[in-house]
């Protein structure tokens, strides 16, 4: 019995080691979401309800911007041709406003999740 409850410990050892943990749990979504010429394309993004998320933001525009969502607690800049990746929290069911910090009558948009 004891080497049965040894053997099953070594065998989730190794498929850890091998899966990377790929087969306890599925990495996060990802959405992209670009800003061009002071404008959030897309300005609404679906996601799942109650599911982590990873936001991967391009900024195409020769200026900062700032990413924010005060209801979400996250503001991040995102320098001029560079691309960051923002992990999001699972979201209960509702629409999160996001705004871009430095054009805030362009750059709107809004997390719908679902």
């Amino acid at each position: 019995m004891r080497l049965a409850a040894a053997m099953a410990g070594v065998v989730v050892v190794v498929l850890v080691s091998v899966l990377g943990g790929a087969a306890l749990a599925a990495d996060p979504v990802e959405t992209t979401l670009t800003i061009e010429n002071n404008r959030f394309s897309p300005d609404e993004i679906k996601v799942k309800a109650n599911a982590p998320f990873v936001i991967v933001v391009t900024n195409k525009d020769k200026t900062p911007e700032e990413f924010e969502s005060k209801e979400l607690r996250i503001e991040k800049v995102v320098p001029p041709g560079k691309t960051l990746r923002i992990n999001v929290r699972a979201l209960k069911p509702g629409t999160y406003p996001f705004v871009g910090e430095y054009h805030q009558q362009t750059a709107k948009g809004r997390i719908v999740a679902e």
